[in-house]
């Protein structure tokens, strides 16, 4: 799920906006709304994610996903070339897929299944471009296959396409991009293990892809080869898929959820599953949401950050390897902003452009320099100028400031 700014529910105060604008596209001054956010979105008026900074990697890199030319494992942040106008990244199972801010669209990694959409299934460590185009706009990357929409509305997928995930009628793979359909009103997009959600600029969710948790949210456990709309509602803000669920944030701030909740991923407080959405609490509050394997964290508009689900290696942050099926805060912070989820672990940026990790560290993921497993937040490094961060099956991707 791409990163997004932070907003406000109660405040009839519009923002002051800058361009180049942080998150998507950039950010803005004083409290405002989330409704308000999806307005203007949905308006075409926010300029392209226009952040240039260094691209950054570090954990597994079995298969060449850290882009920096070999296949050895990092614990510790190195630098992707030389580079400094990437814009935006996500991370697959074991690919990367990066844009730069000329709206050129790059991958690298495990090509197994063309994910990497260069017309083939070879391995690459380091990063080529797809195709020639500059119209690429927003990224996402799930189990071997990879999502894109780009700045026409339109929606684009390639890779593996078992369950029907790529959205194209089939569950044939395709290894380069093809289009889902002939619609351009496509606004946001995440990957799961088997199966892809998204919504549309009108607010409305689809899904699509393997069932068998519920994790499409459409009432069932039947997979579907092409986009279903979950739902009648055209309140959806944004979705982020875990490996077999998914949570949604609406218009008005509340955080819902569906699929597979054998550890409590759901955040429900319970570990039943469920096929169609459920509100996670009654709070209206919530800005972001990112989810991983069996567990979630999120963001609160205040601020505040959240986890729940499985804990067998501390990755809910909250100082011990206990489970919850609940949200529940870690420490008091006032201050996190940008989230990503990972395989046991979360990597999160502060408003004060310092980067945090915890949870599973088997392969030097958390960027540490060590392999130690941490059960509370730990900063990488000393720097103020992290911009975005992606992650997924071990490994980590970063954009800083030059």
């Amino acid at each position: 799920m791409s990163n997004r700014w932070l907003g406000a529910i109660i405040s009839k105060t519009p923002p002051t906006i800058t361009a180049p604008v942080d998150g998507e596209g950039g950010s803005a001054s004083g409290a405002w709304s989330i409704s308000s956010q999806a307005n203007y979105q949905a308006l075409g008026t926010w300029p392209k994610p226009l952040i240039a900074g260094q691209l950054w990697s570090w954990g597994r890199n079995t298969y060449g996903q850290l882009g920096i030319n070999d296949i050895t494992n990092r614990s510790s942040p190195n630098q992707v070339g030389s580079l400094t106008a990437w814009a935006n990244i996500a991370a697959g199972e074991n690919h990367t897929i990066a844009l730069k801010t000329d709206g050129t669209l790059w991958t690298w990694g495990l090509g197994n299944s063309g994910a990497l959409g260069l017309g083939n299934t070879t391995y690459y460590s380091s990063p080529k471009q797809v195709g020639s185009l500059t119209t690429w706009l927003k990224i996402a990357g799930g189990n071997f296959h990879t999502i894109a929409i780009k700045t026409d509305g339109t929606l684009w997928t390639w890779g593996a396409g078992g369950n029907g995930k790529l959205g194209l009628g089939n569950r044939t793979s395709y290894s380069s991009p093809n289009q889902v359909g002939v619609l351009t009103t496509w606004q946001t997009i995440s990957g799961g293990e088997q199966h892809t959600v998204a919504v549309k600029t009108n607010g409305t969710l689809w899904s699509w892809g393997a069932n068998a948790v519920g994790q499409l949210g459409l009432g069932n456990t039947t997979a579907y080869s092409s986009p279903k709309q979950v739902g009648a509602l055209t309140t959806w803000l944004k979705v982020s898929c875990g490996s077999y669920f998914t949570h949604a944030v609406k218009t008005d701030g509340t955080l819902w959820a569906w699929g597979q909740n054998s550890s409590g991923e759901s955040g429900l407080g319970n570990i039943t599953n469920y096929s169609s959405p459920k509100q996670v609490g009654s709070l209206a509050t919530w800005s972001n949401v990112a989810g991983d394997y069996t567990f979630t964290l999120a963001i609160k508009t205040d601020g505040t950050i959240w986890t729940w689900g499985s804990n067998s290696f501390g990755q809910l942050g909250l100082g011990n390897i206990t489970d919850y099926s609940s949200p529940k805060q870690v420490g008091a912070l006032t201050t996190w902003s940008k989230i990503a989820n990972g395989w046991f672990g979360p990597r999160v940026i502060k408003t004060d452009g310092t980067l945090w990790v915890w949870g599973y560290n088997a392969q030097g993921q958390l960027g540490l320099n060590n392999r130690t497993y941490y059960s509370s937040p730990k900063q990488v490094g000393a720097l103020t100028t992290w911009k975005r961060v992606a992650s997924n099956d071990y490994f980590v991707l970063a954009i800083k400031s030059p």
